[in-house]
């Protein structure tokens, strides 16, 4: 067995950022999407977020890509909110990965479970809030 420490700060959004993840529905998608996340091999650390959309910091196994753990994620939640509570529900297609040092783990952690405070007073961090490919790409310096 490998020996690994794989962080990664998920970001991704419902379908067109509208407000499907109700106060009434949000503890059951993050609930069975804590569950889904440990199922497939990752260390969950945090999953919080508002109404359109979530966070997630997990460590990822070797076996398990980024974008596995995002795509069965996301499938897998909207299946369930569809069938268990007969709502029209999706997640839009884009994504945001970021991955983090150990060291920045627990600061966050802090920002994911600190989201809703942190939309209220406006002290998001930018960066971590980007989930389409149209919120700019890294690019090489140069």
């Amino acid at each position: 067995m490998a020996y690994w420490r794989l962080f990664y700060h998920f970001v991704w959004a419902t379908k067109n950022r509208v407000a499907l993840l109700s106060p009434e529905l949000e503890p059951h998608v993050h609930r069975y999407s804590m569950s889904k996340g440990k199922g497939l091999g990752a260390l969950m650390f945090a999953l919080n977020g508002m109404e359109d959309h979530v966070h997630v910091v997990a460590a990822l196994p070797p076996r398990v890509s980024p974008a596995e753990f995002v795509k069965r994620l996301k499938g897998s939640s909207s299946r369930f909110v569809t069938k268990e509570f007969d709502l029209p529900f999706a997640w839009q297609k884009g994504y945001g990965v970021f991955s983090i040092t150990e060291s920045d783990l627990e600061r966050v952690v802090a920002y994911v479970r600190d989201q809703k405070r942190d939309h209220r007073q406006g002290t998001l961090v930018a960066t971590w809030e980007r989930m389409n490919v149209e919120d700019d790409s890294p690019r090489l310096a140069g």
